[in-house]
């Protein structure tokens, strides 16, 4: 079942600089929630109150009605699927071994038809399982930390720009492929981008962020239609933009 969430006043203080300034959000079940911003808007850090990887200075986040700081890290961060932005797979270990390090670490072995499923989910063959990371493609890699985040059947998927460093061609691949990751699986899907476009395609509620603040709660559709004010418009327009200088480039 999708997971439940809820921030009650989230602040987050680096000495003299507010990274989080009382965040007051609810976040339905079965939500695909894209965070968009600048860089150091506050997106980032918003993500990781979630797993803990960053704790709030004042305030507290809620999943399935649970204060998450009540739970324990590690048992959260089993439960709870985190792709990271730079892939982060362990070089020494084998594809399979990477999926699986997730559940080792709470004592729990995972067979090797477990591992072929879930590469079969991401689209791959389960017969990469005995490789290293370095044979596979940057996508595939990617592929692979996707499989991994899903490893712990969890109802909530956390990405924290899962598809930066990838080509646009494998880029839009798997990024369709995670949307239908998020129906099939009943996930509550929390994806944090710098691209608009990304966003405005994949998710189904857009979240802007501004200066540690959330200044925008909007559908797609109503971004596209000029809502959300001055900061996500200006987002909006980048990829509106270059849509209309590739329809000039058709006349």
């Amino acid at each position: 079942m999708a997971a439940s969430l809820a921030f009650e006043g989230v602040t987050k203080r680096y000495e003299s600089t507010e990274a989080l300034s009382g965040i007051d959000l609810a976040i339905e079940p079965g939500s695909f929630v894209a965070l968009v911003g600048a860089s150091g808007s506050g997106k980032s850090t918003l993500l990781k109150t979630i797993n803990r990887l960053v704790e709030p200075t004042q305030g507290r986040v809620l999943l399935d009605g649970k204060d998450v700081a009540a739970s324990d890290p590690t048992a959260m961060r089993r439960s709870t699927g985190y792709v990271f932005q730079r892939i982060g797979l362990f070089p020494h270990m084998s594809v399979g071994e990477n999926i699986a390090i997730g559940p080792r670490l709470t004592g729990e072995r995972m067979g090797e038809e477990r591992i072929g499923e879930l590469l079969t989910l991401v689209d791959l063959d389960p017969a990469m399982a005995s490789r290293l990371p370095d044979a596979l493609s940057g996508g595939q890699q990617q592929r692979v930390g996707v499989a991994r985040a899903l490893a712990g059947d969890p109802s909530l998927l956390l990405m924290d720009e899962p598809f930066g460093a990838l080509d646009p061609v494998t880029r839009d691949a798997l990024g369709v492929r995670v949307r239908e990751l998020h129906e099939s699986l009943d996930l509550t899907t929390i994806m944090v981008t710098h691209d608009m476009a990304e966003a405005l395609i994949l998710a189904d509620r857009v979240l802007v962020m501004d200066g540690g603040r959330i200044v925008a709660d909007e559908t797609p559709q109503a971004l596209a239609n000029g809502k959300g004010g001055e900061v996500a418009q200006a987002l909006v327009s980048v990829p509106r933009h270059q849509a209309e200088r590739l329809k000039e480039l058709e006349a």
